[in-house]
């Protein structure tokens, strides 16, 4: 499959035509070009990265999003359909979001800037509120509004899981903060899986984000979690700002 074959199937899927999109376009192309290109000794392309050092099995990649000037994907490079899949809760599972948040400079690069810590975000959508049946963590910008709120509300934030008072785009998440520099053996959704009522024999409905933190001045992060109800919920994904309009510098 050519690039310009890859950049038709990521239109259909990102920028419209919901009933001829193709679920499984990211697959395809982490499966059938990027980790065929990495083991042949290619390089990652159409992939901007792709650690194999695990396998295909246990392998992840990095794609670009065509929606935003710096969001990127990280993606299994084995079939796992979302959140709701099993694996992602196995011990023996790659640690997806470390991954994404060692990603962070491909973002910074995009950006030709460096961005403050709390000022990245990395996003699950429930199986109810995607547009894709392959496994992907979005990586991008904080919406500057949820950022001024988390702000302001931090103090609140502790070790458990706990509702939150206020609105973050008009739903109400539970929150709970991890210390720490990296995600290394966090683990997030076995976290949310275990630690909210009903959570692990339910993952479809279940949403995640992950921020960047500080506590104390200490590096940390704020766990984000939501359910999808017939309304409306489960797109964390909301809480990002693809245009990093209003996304900090590092300092």
């Amino acid at each position: 499959m050519n690039a310009t074959r890859v950049l038709a199937i990521l239109a259909l899927v990102f920028v419209g035509a919901p009933a001829r999109a193709d679920r499984l376009a990211l697959w395809t192309i982490v499966h059938g070009q990027c980790a065929p290109h990495m083991q042949a000794g290619q390089g990652p392309g159409p992939c901007e990265r792709v650690d194999l050092s695990q396998g295909e099995e246990g392998g992840v990649a990095l794609l670009k999003d065509l929606v935003g000037v710096a969001q990127f994907l990280a993606i299994p490079t084995r079939r796992v359909t979302g959140i709701e899949d099993p694996f992602v809760l196995d011990p023996a599972a790659p640690d997806y979001f470390a991954f994404a948040w060692a990603a962070r400079d491909a973002l910074a690069a995009r950006l030709g800037r460096p961005l403050a810590r709390e000022a990245i975000t990395i996003a699950i959508n429930s199986q109810f509120a995607r547009s894709q049946d392959q496994f992907h963590l979005h990586i991008d910008c904080l919406d500057g509004r949820v950022a001024a709120a988390l702000a302001d509300y931090q103090n609140a934030i502790d070790d458990a899981w706990r509702p939150m008072a206020v609105e973050l785009k008009g739903r109400v998440y539970w929150a709970r903060r991890v210390l720490g520099e990296d995600l290394a053996g966090v683990r997030p959704l076995n976290m949310l899986a275990d630690g909210l009522p009903g959570a692990k024999t339910n993952m479809s409905r279940e949403t995640l984000a992950v921020v960047g933190a500080r506590f104390d001045g200490k590096p940390a992060f704020i766990l984000l979690a939501d359910r999808t109800e017939l309304s409306a919920g489960g797109h964390a994904e909301d809480l990002q700002d693809h245009s990093c309009a209003t996304a900090p510098t590092a300092p």
